[in-house]
């Protein structure tokens, strides 16, 4: 009995492996598939636009290589979504927290060991961003200019006066909208949007092909903002109604 019980200990415990391996080698073709559509799409965005409205972003990145835009309608007010997706705290979420460590194993960089503030806008800020237009209660952009292919890119800050017109060679121009779409009083649509335009060739080509790798994972922290978002929203509504 005990020789039975092991060899089918060892006919599952084979079982286990070879759908282990198979489910692998799925999601690397998967993955891979990804890189190789990411790649070939790259430089054909078309910036996000919503009837009646006139993204803040256009002033800044009107003609982006890349532009990811992502959306949710929210049970509260527009100035209660803005205000709670500001001060959100990004890197609670375990998907956001393991996303910026798989970057961080892949790229061979360093873990970033300084004191940071916890609320999104905040924590930009700190680590190089700046606001470069701000619609009070509706809208705000963030920017910067990096070298993202690098182990550990440093995030330089570029007034929103410069901006628009920054041609140093080398590097990458990114512009992050949050906005948040009064549909009535009590209900809103929230957007983020990220938009990416490179100085040279040189930088296009580097990028497009870091960008080709990192998409699925920006995309990722983009849409795990949403959820936690809209909670966290309709319950600061409902607490501030009461």
């Amino acid at each position: 009995m005990h020789v039975e019980s092991v060899m089918r200990e060892r006919t599952v415990l084979k079982s286990a492996l070879r759908g282990l391996g198979t489910a692998a080698i799925l999601a690397g073709a998967a993955y891979g598939g990804l890189v190789i559509y990411n790649r070939w799409k790259y430089g054909t965005a078309k910036a996000s636009t919503v009837v009646g409205k006139d993204s803040l972003l256009d002033r800044f990145i009107p003609d982006p290589e890349v532009a990811e835009h992502h959306q949710i309608d929210i049970n509260a007010p527009a100035e209660v979504v803005m205000s709670t997706a500001k001060g959100m705290r990004m890197l609670d979420s375990p998907v956001i927290r393991t996303i910026i460590r798989m970057r961080e194993v892949a790229m061979g960089g360093e873990h970033d060991e300084r004191e940071h503030p916890e609320g999104l806008l905040d924590q930009m800020q700190s680590i190089g961003w700046v606001i470069l237009s701000e619609t009070a209660g509706r809208e705000i952009v963030l920017g910067c200019v990096t070298q993202p292919w690098l182990a550990n890119p440093v995030f330089r800050s570029v007034a929103a006066a410069d901006y628009l017109a920054f041609a140093e060679p080398g590097y990458v121009k990114i512009a992050w909208t949050l906005r948040a779409d009064p549909i009535d009083d009590r209900r809103s649509t929230f957007h983020t949007e990220t938009r990416v335009a490179t100085t040279d060739a040189a930088s296009r080509e580097r990028f497009r092909n870091y960008w080709s790798f990192v998409a699925p994972g920006v995309e990722l922290i983009r849409m795990a903002m949403l959820r936690p978002l809209k909670r966290a929203a309709e319950w600061r509504s409902r607490n501030v109604a009461a």
